[in-house]
């Protein structure tokens, strides 16, 4: 699919002359070109769509292949355009992103950047669900954060396309001159969050699976830490050892405080065997 986006963008790009779009009048009007594009990108993101749903078996696991092979997709479009065209010849070479609903301009780095978050996140979220484990999926508060790094990234690509709209200009002129890096790597750190808190996860599933033991005594532990009985314990043995250390009684006062943690221990409610 790569190739064929790269194709087809090669084929457009040699008909309007503008195999590298940094140049005067980027988007020249050649008769329907401009409708038939929006389409075709619009088709494209249909069949990579079809992609995670004929690789997932369920819901999280389709997202997750349609948001790698999306990522997949955006990487060697660039990779197969270089052969073709002789363009990107650098990473950071001005690119068309997108035209809807205006003309997005980005370095070529910073759609790369974004796929890659894309590929990881969606490859977790994708493979771990068709294995027998609990499902994944990002905390609310990272998806909350990852919207609004997509606003401030979606901002920056279009920040000179809404400026050429403020004063009057035409947009099919317009090139931009600097790209706000700061703003765009701020945005790019908060649509990691889901990425990262997915690794996360996987991660401590997977030290669980390894360590069970680890994993109950971690839930022994949270479980006295919670108990009344056992934290009141705690701290009275504790008043004890710090009166021994004061008085120099160390070895009754130690024989006290061990005394009173048996007893809570003994008075905390227990499980029921049956």
């Amino acid at each position: 699919m790569a190739w064929v986006e790269a194709a087809g963008v090669f084929y457009l790009r040699r008909l309007v002359d503008r195999i590298e779009p940094y140049q005067p009048n980027p988007l020249p009007v050649a008769g329907d070109i401009g409708g038939a594009e929006l389409v075709r990108e619009a088709a494209t993101l249909v069949m990579l769509f079809t992609v995670g749903w004929l690789a997932g078996r369920t819901g999280r696991s389709r997202f997750g292949y349609f948001v790698a092979a999306f990522g997949v997709w955006d990487i060697f479009y660039y990779v197969f355009l270089i052969p073709m065209t002789g363009w990107p010849r650098s990473v950071l070479d001005w690119d068309i992103l997108f035209l809807i609903p205006l003309p997005w301009w980005g370095p070529v780095l910073a759609p790369v950047m974004i796929a890659v978050l894309m590929i990881v996140g969606g490859v977790v979220l994708a493979f771990n669900d068709e294995r027998d484990a609990p499902p994944l999926w990002p905390a609310k508060w990272s998806l909350w954060l990852s919207g609004l790094g997509v606003v401030l990234a979606l901002y920056v690509f279009m920040a000179d396309a809404i400026s050429a709209v403020r004063r009057g200009a035409s947009i099919q002129t317009m090139l931009p001159v600097t790209f706000n890096w700061p703003l765009f790597l701020v945005a790019w750190v908060l649509m990691a969050l889901p990425a990262v808190e997915l690794l996360r996860q996987c991660l401590a599933q997977r030290q669980a699976i390894r360590n069970p033991q680890d994993g109950r005594r971690r839930s022994t532990d949270m479980h006295h830490a919670k108990n009344p009985a056992t934290a009141r314990g705690r701290m009275v043995s504790m008043v004890y050892m710090a009166m021994g250390a004061l008085t120099g009684k160390h070895g009754t006062t130690a024989a006290k405080a061990r005394s009173v943690q048996r007893d809570n221990l003994d008075c905390a409610p227990q499980k029921r065997r049956d």
